[in-house]
């Protein structure tokens, strides 16, 4: 089974302009992110796919891969799909998209999207268990709730599942809730399906792509993981980051 293993990053970023470039102790956070990506054992490649001159010559210049691909795509998962047919679609049988904001990103969160990937499994993610009210309550966050199958039910931007009649204070003893990490796996085929859907009304309503693929019938399957990686989404949160490893070798 071969495994292509694709970073999205773009320049532009309304929150964070130059976000994949910014520095992290030393070093850009794109170039940290594809370093813990090679340290996984199920990529059989990894490539970087940009749509900026500078992104893609900063890549190149410490010795990663990186593809151009167009400024017209939306989202990642488009980008994903361009830079598997330039790299050569019969080459591979399933996709990793991977996050390009989280540095500190765990190999074994890959390897272990890769493992659910076999059989009928043509679609796979990641979720983490949480009691952290402060985590499920943060705005930033993605929520997910799955069936007995572990084939996700539903993914919100607002805590799900809503807990009625109870204070926010008190959600963490009645139910455990759980938090989506942005990485996807798909099967090659399934991943140009996807590509080609319109968007649906409960993507837009919540920005999540997922959803449409959701709603035109494809199943999610999910994985647990107890290893938390915090996304970059402002200026700010490099100092958050960096503060959550200190005493870790960064």
């Amino acid at each position: 089974m071969k495994i292509l293993g694709v970073i999205p990053s773009r320049y532009d970023s309304s929150r964070f302009p130059g976000k994949p470039l910014a520095d992290i102790a030393g070093k850009s956070m794109i170039q940290r992110v594809f370093e813990q990506c090679q340290k996984s054992k199920s990529l059989s490649d990894l490539v970087v796919a940009t749509d900026d001159d500078r992104i893609f010559d900063h890549v190149r210049n410490f010795g990663g891969n990186a593809v151009m691909t167009s400024t017209k795509h939306t989202s990642g998962t488009d980008r994903c799909h361009e830079a598997l047919h330039k790299l050569g679609s019969a080459n591979f049988n399933y996709v990793i998209n991977i996050q390009g904001d989280e540095p500190f990103i765990q190999p074994i969160q890959i390897d272990k999207v890769a493992a659910l990937l076999k059989g009928d499994v043509s679609l796979a993610s990641l979720a983490v268990p949480t009691k952290s009210l402060s985590a499920i309550l943060d705005k930033d966050k993605t929520h997910v709730v799955f069936k007995k199958d572990m084939n996700a039910l539903y993914f919100s931007r607002e805590p799900i599942p809503h807990i009625k009649n109870t204070s926010h204070e008190d959600w963490t003893s009645k139910s455990l809730h759980y938090i989506h990490l942005g990485i996807y796996g798909y099967s090659k085929d399934v991943l140009k399906e996807v590509v080609n859907l319109p968007k649906s009304s409960l993507e837009v309503a919540e920005s999540l792509e997922q959803l449409r693929w959701m709603e035109n019938g494809y199943k999610i399957k999910l994985g647990l993981t107890n290893e938390v990686s915090y996304g970059i989404d402002r200026p700010e949160d490099i100092e958050k980051v960096l503060k959550m490893h200190s005493g870790k070798s960064v």
